[in-house]
């Protein structure tokens, strides 16, 4: 059976393809070093289009009526709330501008507006070298460090030195213990379950956070926030698996950078990497689960815990909900063998 993987790795060859949304300007050359935010490649982006159907809207036969109620021509710049068109009388109808735009045609009744282009810059996304240029979409940006690898992120990138606001993977980061110290730091703690956390993140301000998880109640205030957030585990107060704290604790006050982008469609996670001066060999994405593999539990009431797969049972076996799945036998750190579904595990390395 084909396992999820994901990297907690010491060292590893890291690989990143940074590519534009559509063609652009690339910044960066072949051999250059650029840390996390380091801006590589832009684009001016086109931006979208509204169309506004005056005749159906004001319930009009003809479409020559639409035309004469216009009040707008091509070309014009409408801010939103602009009226476009409107009926005479004491109770006129009114079709006001729903957005910033330009009038780019009218005809049929209808108008149609094109809202302002976007401006997008393509980070680095890590510390690294560039080793290739792909004309007018982007660039590859490579490294030798420690990778550790998240289940979700909001999005942001940056790099800071890596520090600890806790002492264990379970405790929780709040305001009273995010202070002046950590100022322009990526921090390292269990979970945040209160949103004056974000708030004092954002303050000081900090440069990332990597938790274990965070409150679902937190994750629209999490997305908007303007400080990388992975998470580790998932969502709740979930500690941050052991070997990831471990592994992040040999780093503490190196220089790291953070990219939590997160799109499962196209195989992109939020990873912490810190590059280092060994080489390291390039991590597999894809693997089969076999005895002796490393893995993590995902489902309660073991979630985040880590141990060794001692055996994978033939055969299927049914579960008490009628579910029929294959069981592996696992042993945790604290000797402890439980059995659980290979869907309910992903593999670490």
């Amino acid at each position: 059976m084909i396992a999820p993987v994901t990297h907690i790795l010491p060292l590893a060859h890291i690989r990143r393809a940074r590519m534009l949304p559509g063609k652009g300007r690339i910044l960066a050359r072949v051999g250059q070093e650029v840390n996390a935010a380091y801006v590589v490649a832009e684009a001016d982006l086109p931006g979208s289009h509204i169309l506004v159907d005056v005749r159906r809207i004001l319930g009009l036969k003809r479409v020559e009526q639409a035309h004469r109620l216009i009040e707008r021509k091509v070309g014009e710049r409408v801010e939103k709330g602009d009226i476009l068109a409107q009926t005479g009388g004491l109770l006129p109808k009114v079709i006001r501008a729903p957005a910033d735009s330009t009038i780019v045609a009218i005809q049929r009744g209808q108008i149609l507006l094109e809202k302002p282009g976007e401006h997008f810059e393509l980070k680095a996304g890590l510390n690294g070298v560039v080793s290739e240029v792909l004309s007018e979409r982007g660039v590859v940006v490579e490294t030798h460090g420690a990778l550790i690898q998240g289940v979700w992120g909001n999005g942001q990138i940056n790099g800071g030195l890596l520090q600890f606001a806790v002492s264990q993977p379970d405790e929780e980061i709040h305001r009273g213990n995010l202070d002046m110290s950590l100022r322009g730091s990526i921090v390292v703690g269990g979970f945040i379950h209160k949103a004056d956390a974000l708030d004092a993140a954002e303050e000081l301000p900090l440069r990332g956070l990597v938790l274990g998880s965070i409150s679902a109640a937190l994750i629209s205030a999490a997305q908007k926030c303007s400080v990388p957030i992975m998470v580790t585990e998932g969502f709740g107060q979930i500690p941050m698996n052991r070997a990831a704290f471990r592994l992040l604790k040999t780093h503490e006050k190196r220089e790291t950078s953070i990219n939590t982008s997160w799109n499962p469609e196209f195989g992109e996670r939020p990873e912490i990497v810190v590059s280092l001066p060994s080489q390291g060999q390039t991590p597999m994405d894809v693997v089969e689960f076999t005895v002796g593999q490393t893995v993590r539990i995902l489902s309660a009431p073991h979630s985040g815990e880590i141990g060794t797969l001692v055996a994978i049972r033939p055969g299927r076996v049914t579960l008490p909900g009628g579910l029929r799945v294959q069981v592996a036998e696992i042993r945790l750190e604290n000797n402890q063998q439980i059995s659980l579904p290979l869907t309910n595990l992903d593999v670490l390395e």
